[in-house]
């Protein structure tokens, strides 16, 4: 039996939206990345392993959507997510196994945002010169910015919220032109998510800021 035939089950229609069919992949995705998020907000470990199967489903979705910088995002992100959940793990310095929020460095973001303007141009250029996407700029900067907000997410950057809400206020109307309407929808509800986990990043910083001023003092 080939994965082909595996796989087919989840591509079949479950239901219809604005007279487009809505595949298992595209619901199961929306649930995996919903849950996801929340338990990144929540600095959850369980995020990591939750994520790939997130990612894994939408690595069929896009390739069917004929997104292609968006299919090697997923693998990158496969790739992160298991550098992720150990630095989750083992990041926290001597004498903690729990990798604390940090506030993003100059020299951080000096690199970041040097290598967003490269990767987008670069990215846009391969798209429109080698593949049949119809959005090659913005599904080239939806990946440089989540590509960016992974690595904040990390190292438990605040940051790397403020580049995701980013990513999402571009992904949502994309995915609707390309009529993936429950994961535009499911974006939506990304940054719902990504504000929550910005407060609650927030709050963490603050609070153990406070307890640092209070040990010093």
């Amino acid at each position: 039996m080939s994965l082909a035939t595996l796989l087919e089950p989840l591509q079949r229609p479950l239901f219809t939206i604005l007279d487009t069919p809505v595949s298992w992949t595209e619901v199961l995705g929306f649930g995996s990345g919903a849950l996801c998020v929340w338990l990144v907000a929540r600095q959850h470990l369980a995020n990591w392993p939750i994520g790939i199967a997130n990612n894994l489903f939408f690595v069929l979705l896009f390739t069917q959507a004929g997104l292609y910088a968006d299919v090697g995002l997923q693998i990158v992100f496969i790739t992160l997510a298991v550098y992720g959940w150990w630095t989750w793990t083992h990041g926290g310095g001597p004498g903690s196994d729990v990798l604390p929020v940090r506030r993003t460095t100059r020299t951080e973001w000096t690199w970041l945002l040097t290598a967003g303007v490269v990767g987008t141009l670069a990215l846009t250029l391969l798209l429109d010169r080698a593949t049949d996407s119809t959005v090659p700029f913005w599904d080239a900067l939806t990946t440089a910015l989540s590509l960016m907000a992974t690595y904040g997410q990390c190292r438990k950057r605040l940051e790397s919220w403020w580049l995701w809400i980013a990513a999402d206020v571009v992904y949502v109307p994309l995915y609707a032109y390309k009529e993936l309407y429950l994961t535009s929808l499911l974006y939506v509800g990304f940054m719902t998510l990504c504000v929550l986990g910005l407060r609650g990043w927030t709050k963490d910083l603050t609070a153990r800021r406070a307890l640092q001023v209070e040990a010093a003092a």
